[in-house]
């Protein structure tokens, strides 16, 4: 089981839109063979961008209005919000460097 937070729609206005830092929000399914394949991926994100940038999941089966509002039309689908807006996207299971790079996060979590 992960250590990522997963958000509800009731959290998420406070834990994402609200957010002072970047938050990625990974939107999977327990059902998704690459949503867990990414799983360990998207915990080293984590790991690596600490503070700097906040991860939290959506299951999408128990959240349908959030990935709806996301746009989610696959999954694994990983979105960057910055000040509340989706500013980058990801999709598919991808190395982290290709998800780094897709969501500019370097460029995002240092900026300010």
């Amino acid at each position: 089981m992960s250590r990522i937070p997963a958000l509800t729609e009731s959290g998420f206005e406070r834990e994402v839109i609200a957010s002072e830092v970047p938050v990625i929000v990974d939107y999977w399914a327990p059902w998704c063979g690459p949503c867990r394949a990414l799983e360990p991926v998207v915990e080293a994100i984590a790991d690596e961008y600490g503070d700097r940038v906040k991860v939290a999941k959506v299951n999408i089966d128990a959240e349908p209005g959030l990935a709806a509002r996301a746009g989610v039309l696959s999954i694994p689908h990983l979105v960057l919000y910055r000040d509340g807006v989706a500013v980058a996207k990801s999709g598919g299971a991808r190395p982290k460097h290709a998800i780094v790079e897709a969501l500019s996060l370097d460029e995002h979590a240092i900026a300010g």
